[in-house]
């Protein structure tokens, strides 16, 4: 079975934690990079990131956008939502069905 990791600032992923999820709390910008890849290698099948840090590791997630795992799915933080996650569902429906039906 594969697992499921989060990924975020403290204060927005420690709620995950209680849910049995395994929560990372990378600082820096390679930190969130080096963390997206190990849980990639590690047998993670989804992995849940904030927008925050969804933000500064772009290049790194859209390198797994065509693998069929890890599933990465951008989530607000506590200080709210970017709409960045949205906007990556919006682009991935009309890739599949040439327009946006949302």
């Amino acid at each position: 079975m594969n697992k499921v990791g989060v990924i975020g600032d403290k204060d927005s992923v420690l709620g995950f934690r209680a849910l049995g999820l395994d929560v990372f709390t990378p600082e820096t910008d390679m930190g969130i990079r080096k963390t997206i890849d190990r849980l990639a290698g590690e047998d993670y099948g989804v992995i849940f990131i904030t927008e925050d840090m969804a933000a500064r590791a772009v290049e790194t997630i859209s390198r797994y956008d065509y693998k069929p795992a890890p599933a990465i799915i951008l989530i607000p933080s506590n200080q709210g939502t970017q709409n960045i996650g949205m906007d990556r569902i919006n682009k991935n429906v009309e890739k599949a069905l040439g327009s946006n039906i949302l």
